[in-house]
Parts: structure tokens; C-alpha cells; sequence
């Protein structure tokens, strides 16, 4: 019988006695920004049409309960609220990123430890404890798999973000380390997802799924049901069958906290983030005065070969293409000088200007991506913009504004809260709430966290 602790095992001994005052300060605050941007775009998604359609089937088959519903006045039961809420905060594809996993990590977390905390109408420390819980147990499953798993052309936040949900429910829930790993494992049973989403409202639902796959698991290992605690290391398991058997050694949770290196990278624009580095390198160069609109010829965008990978979409006509389009990121920043959620509509993406402009972006990836260089840029990028004179400027960015290492500023975070707020609910409400999370930790009852999301119903724009 091998000695080798299982990873779920390892996990869940962490994950169930950890306690907020030893999560460091820095550790807490990287989280509530995660928080209070994820509960932004929730917010912002919350009366799109994939997520009104997860909320009409939940309103159908899931019983009413204390889990509340951000941007609607209704409450269900922790899954279902969970399956609407990751449905909402990913639906606009505005979330934040992390790169073990290349995850969106707390569109999937936050939903589950929210849900659950107004369950069980706990504490605002227990919701950042069972966030910070859930992000620290998944980023480091995830780079115990490498970012092979991604590169396999897994859709990562589907395969992985169980395991962050679950951990949060089961922190939130009081589970031991023994119910805990069983959680996952039943968790990770289940699960998984392809890039194949991409582009469609699958995407935004498989989201949802999977946070509210980590709450049910939680729920039934808390009855008594039992999982494979050794399903990542199991020869049917998660690492063999999903990643050739790459599994490196878990960097244990505690001894390094992933939410503050690589951190987390919160999105300044509502595109793929496989397109930010390219929008800031052209940014700078239009900026610079070293081109002008009317004299570009073309766009060559040259990147790593996983931002082709993400970027299928050459001609796009609807917005969840055309988040996925780097030639719409290029045409856009160069017609309207920035992107918002406003912009992503049929009618600007269509625009006879922009579709001709979309026409000369050109996208390749040269030898210049050595593994080095993608250490330092995963997901940057040369910018050649070429003039009608045959002249040409490029730009490089490696990292862009928002990421870990290039943060948006705290204006800036709650400039985007408030952007993504307001259609939902007054001006006020929307600034009591931010204030609230900014305190997290000393709300006294997480039902009480979001009467300001209650507010009047309003017919989207």
C-alpha cells in the first residue's frame, strides 16, 4: 500500500482547519478585490438572457430558500442560487483570471461560499474564509497539474473550478477533513468541460453547473456520502485520464498563498483575456501619435500560440464571437478608443467601419515565444500596426492593466463595481454595498450583506 498522502486528502487537512486570522492581510485583501468584482459583473450579468434563462428553470424546479439572488428579489436554495449566480457573473465574460489552471477562479468560488453562508446565515468572515479556502485549494490542484491541462484543450474553470466551490462549501458548512476530501471527490467525479463552449451560452452555464456541483457535493458528504479521496492520483483518475499523467507535488495551501503570487488578474475590459496585452500594446502606439486611423494598412498581432487557441472567432457578428475575436479587440480599440459592456452589441459589431477594419487584423505566433518568454508574458503580445505608406510601429505589452502584476488601482476597481452595479440598483445602494465588502470580515450575517441587490427589477437596456 503506497504511503503517499492522496492530493484531496492533503487538501481537505488544510482546508477544514484553517481559520481567518491566519490568513495573512495581504492574503484577505487580494480576496474581497476578487470579491467585489466578481459581485460586480454577477450584477452586470444578472439580467442577461442566459442568466434570466437559468433562473427561470431554478424558479421552476429548486425550492425557495436564504440564498440570495444579486439583481433579483428572489432567494433559493444554495444550488440553485449558486447555478444562477456563476451563471450571471460569467455571462458577460468579465470575471477575473488566474493563471494556475488559466481559471476563472472566483466567478465559480463566490457563488458556492455565498450561497452557503446565507444557508446557514453565518458571519462575513466565514464567506472571506470559505473564498480565500476555496481559492488556495484550487489554484494549487491546478498547478499540481501544470498548465498542460489547459493546453490539452480542457476548459479548465469547468475541470478544476469544482474543487474550489466544494472546498468553500465544505469550509462554510463546518466539514472535517475526512467529509471534506470525500466532497471533492465526489465533486471531481463528475467533472468536465471543453473549449468547445467558447462562443456560446454553454460557457456561462457550465459555470453555473460547477459551482453548483460543488455545493451539492459539500451537502451530500455532510449526510454521510462518500467519494474517491484518490481520484487525482487514481489510474482512472483526474491526472491520467485528463492529463496524460502530468501531476507534479501540491504545493501545499498555507505555505504559499496563490491570491497574492501569481495573484489574480481582474479584467479592465469585457473580453477574453487572451486579447489584453494586444489591446494595451495598441493603445500605447495609438496614444503615442506614431499612427493615425486613417493610415492603417494592417494589424499584426503576433502572440502565443494559446492565445490563437482562444481567439477563434475571425468574423464576428454577435457579442460572445466577438469576445473572442482578436480582430474585433483590434477594431474596436481603434474605433471607440476603449471597450465596454455597451459596445458589445450587434449593431456596433456589425458596423460597416469596423467590420472593414476587422478584415485587416492579421494574428500568428512566431519563434519569439520561448518558454521564457511565456513565464513572463502567457498571454502577451507584438503589435505591428502597418501604414498605408508601407512604414509600420510595433509595441510589445507583456502584462496589461488588471493583471496581478499591473492591478487595476482601487479607483479603478470601484469605478468598474459601480459600472457594473448601477443598471441594478441606485447609485447609493450600489456604494453601501461596495463599502460593505470593502469590511467583509466584521458583517455580522451574510443575509444581511445584499438587501441593496434587491431593488426594483429593471427592464434590461
Amino acid at each position: 500500500m503506497s504511503d503517499v498522502t492522496p492530493t484531496l486528502v492533503a487538501l481537505s487537512r488544510w482546508s477544514s482547519s484553517v481559520r481567518l486570522e491566519q490568513v495573512p492581510l495581504a492574503a484577505q485583501h487580494a480576496a474581497k478585490r476578487c470579491m467585489i468584482d466578481t459581485l460586480g459583473v454577477m450584477l452586470a450579468g444578472s439580467h442577461s438572457d442566459v442568466a434570466n434563462q437559468a433562473r427561470s428553470i431554478s424558479l421552476a424546479v429548486s425550492a425557495a430558500g436564504h440564498s440570495a439572488l444579486p439583481g433579483h428579489a428572489e432567494c433559493l436554495s444554495a444550488p440553485a442560487a449558486a447555478f444562477v449566480n456563476a451563471t450571471a457573473g460569467h455571462a458577460l465574460d468579465f470575471d477575473d483570471n488566474c493563471y494556475p489552471g488559466v481559471v476563472h477562479g472566483s466567478v465559480v468560488i463566490m457563488p458556492a461560499a455565498l450561497a452557503v453562508t446565507q444557508m446557514r446565515d453565518l458571519d462575513g468572515a466565514a464567506l472571506l474564509t470559505a473564498f480565500v479556502v476555496g481559492a488556495e485549494c484550487e489554484y494549487a490542484l491546478a498547478k499540481a497539474l501544470t498548465r498542460q491541462l489547459y493546453e490539452r484543450r480542457w476548459w479548465t474553470t469547468g475541470l478544476l473550478g469544482v474543487v474550489g466551490a466544494c472546498a468553500a462549501a465544505c469550509h462554510a458548512l463546518g466539514l472535517d477533513a475526512v467529509r471534506t476530501a470525500s466532497a471533492l471527490g465526489i465533486a471531481l467525479s463528475s467533472t468536465a468541460a471543453t473549449k468547445a463552449c467558447f462562443g456560446t451560452d454553454a460557457k456561462a452555464l457550465m459555470a453555473g453547473r460547477t459551482s453548483e456541483a460543488g455545493v451539492i457535493a459539500a451537502l451530500l458528504a455532510e449526510q454521510g456520502s462518500r467519494g474517491p479521496v484518490d481520484i487525482v492520483e487514481h489510474a482512472n483518475g483526474l491526472a491520467a485520464m485528463f492529463n496524460a499523467g502530468v501531476l507534479k507535488a501540491l504545493p501545499l495551501p498555507g505555505a504559499h498563498w496563490n491570491l497574492l503570487d501569481p495573484g489574480v488578474d481582474i479584467k479592465r475590459i469585457p473580453l477574453c483575456l487572451s486579447s489584453h496585452a494586444a489591446v494595451d500594446a495598441l493603445k500605447d502606439l495609438l496614444g503615442s501619435g506614431a499612427v493615425a486611423l486613417t493610415d492603417i494598412a494592417e494589424i499584426i498581432c503576433d502572440v502565443p500560440p494559446i492565445v490563437i487557441q482562444n481567439l477563434t472567432h475571425n468574423s464576428p457578428t454577435q457579442r460572445q464571437q466577438a469576445q473572442f475575436s482578436m480582430p474585433f479587440a483590434m477594431a474596436s480599440t481603434c474605433l471607440l478608443g476603449d471597450i465596454t459592456l455597451a459596445a458589445l452589441t450587434p449593431k456596433i459589431i456589425n458596423r460597416p467601419d469596423m467590420q472593414r477594419l476587422m478584415q485587416r487584423v492579421r494574428l500568428h505566433s512566431s519563434d519569439r515565444w520561448s518558454t521564457e518568454r511565456l513565464d513572463q508574458a502567457p498571454e502577451g503580445a507584438w503589435v505591428k500596426v502597418v501604414r498605408t505608406d508601407g512604414g509600420s510601429v510595433e509595441g510589445f505589452c507583456a502584462r496589461p492593466l488588471g493583471s496581478a502584476v499591473n492591478p487595476l488601482s482601487r479607483a479603478q476597481l470601484h469605478d468598474k463595481f459601480m459600472a457594473c452595479a448601477t443598471p441594478r440598483m441606485p447609485a447609493a445602494q450600489a456604494q453601501a454595498l461596495l463599502e460593505y465588502l470593502e469590511q467583509l470580515e466584521r458583517i455580522p450575517r451574510v443575509r444581511c450583506l445584499l438587501p441593496y441587490s434587491h431593488a426594483l427589477e429593471q427592464t434590461d437596456s
